[in-house]
């Protein structure tokens, strides 16, 4: 992979978007878990099982988000009582619980995001593609930068 050179004053720039950046969405995400009667811990978990192919053990996710097994207990616990998601039994290990978005739970709450859809549409359509490309490869190193800082270690859930 090439390297090209980076001035201090490139990357204090390019840090101070990211900040901010994670500054008001962490904000959005709180203002939206509020509309939907959840905490932003409970719905970044939600998001968390409903990204993830198939159910994941309250252990996993314990794991991916470092919280405590027993966090996790009410974690879930909420998410049942929202009818958000749901626990239920692993077919191959009965002993083992396994924790799924209940089908048509993340459909429900997709008008509180419309607004984030709708300028993400507005700010790409003024780039090129080739220039989308670019900024596409740049959000996918920097999130698996990311999920690599991670509790589980692991560049995907």
């Amino acid at each position: 992979m090439v390297k090209y050179p980076l001035s201090a004053e490139e990357l204090a720039r390019f840090a101070h978007l990211g900040r901010e950046s994670s500054t008001l969405t962490v904000l959005r995400h709180a203002r939206i878990a509020e509309r939907m009667g959840l905490s932003a811990t409970d719905h970044k978990v939600l998001e968390l099982a409903g990204q993830t192919p198939g159910p994941l053990t309250a252990g996993r996710i314990a794991e991916l988000t470092g919280l405590s097994t027993g966090a996790v207990t009410g974690v879930m616990d909420r998410l049942e009582k929202a009818g958000l998601a749901r626990r239920v039994r692993d077919t191959a290990d009965r002993r083992k619980v396994l924790i799924e978005v209940v089908p048509g739970a993340m459909e429900r709450h997709a008008p509180l995001f419309e607004s984030a859809y709708t300028n993400m549409k507005t700010v790409l359509e003024e780039f090129s593609p080739e220039e989308r490309k670019v900024l596409e490869r740049f959000q996918s190193a920097v999130l698996d930068g990311l999920r690599d800082e991670l509790p589980g270690n692991s560049s995907r859930p």
